[in-house]
């Protein structure tokens, strides 16, 4: 899998973990509601800056969005 795809995946996930609507996050990332729909879809590459930002906003690890999910906690959004 694309490690774009691996972070849109993981990012969406964990959002949905915590309850916080994209626009939630986006306001704790300093970032704009339609980019975290856009990464969270794989339509954009976070720069590290923006990584860090939203590893940061959900309270976990950068190295946490980058990794590959396990088979059973693939979301199956039709990537």
């Amino acid at each position: 899998m694309p490690l774009q795809q691996i972070v849109a995946e993981n990012l969406h996930a964990l959002r949905l973990r915590q309850s916080l609507s994209q626009e939630a996050l986006a306001k704790k990332c300093g970032i704009s509601v339609s980019y975290v729909s856009m990464l969270e879809r794989g339509e954009r590459t976070p720069p590290l800056e923006t990584l860090e930002a939203l590893a940061k906003g959900l309270a976990v690890s950068p190295l946490v969005l980058l990794r590959e999910p396990a088979p059973e906690k693939r979301q199956g959004r039709g990537r």
